[in-house]
């Protein structure tokens, strides 16, 4: 089986980042619960939110994001049994490329080079799973789509959703 899986919101916590930085900047206390159901930027003030929307184009932000919890387990595991590809939409952020390889080499090591498709439009994957957090990749995947849970996507319907790591592994392995 060809298993393709994002990174952002799905290996990494880019949604924590983004409040943790905002929080950070502005001294404030936004939290998860209170993001719920939208983008961070969405819930900080209008003059705040291009600041937010552009964390992402900071050198560093890439390469110091959490893994998501029993991604790193999960995934050595599945890289075992199936094939296993990173399809990350890397293109949109300039230093994105490197430091989302970097941060691969360090949290998963045993996701080989060869296996990491850093991209633009995700259209062109062709296998039999997707995991993602955003839908607009999911909806033109012909595999199996998993809507991965995120913060921003938890009212989005019309998907096979996982909700974590222990999910994707009752399902593939």
């Amino acid at each position: 089986m060809i298993i393709f899986v994002d990174m952002d919101e799905v290996m990494a916590d880019t949604y924590g980042a983004h409040i943790e930085i905002y929080n950070k900047d502005f001294e404030e206390c936004l939290t998860l619960e209170t993001c719920m159901g939208r983008e961070v930027w969405h819930n900080v003030p209008e003059d705040r939110q291009l600041s937010v929307r552009n964390h992402a184009r900071n050198r560093g932000f890439f390469r110091d994001l959490n893994p998501i919890e029993h991604s790193q387990d999960v995934l050595s595991r599945l890289s075992q049994k199936h094939e296993v590809y990173i399809a990350s939409a890397a293109m949109q952020f300039p230093n994105s490329l490197e430091e989302k390889s970097d941060w691969l080499d360090q949290h998963f090591p045993f996701i080989p080079w060869q296996n990491r498709i850093l991209c633009g439009h995700k259209h062109v994957l062709k296998g039999d799973v997707l995991i993602d957090d955003r839908t607009y990749n999911l909806e033109s995947f012909d595999g199996r789509s998993l809507l991965f849970t995120s913060p921003h996507n938890i009212h989005v319907e019309g998907f096979e959703r996982v909700d974590n790591w222990k999910e994707i592994e009752q399902k593939l392995l």
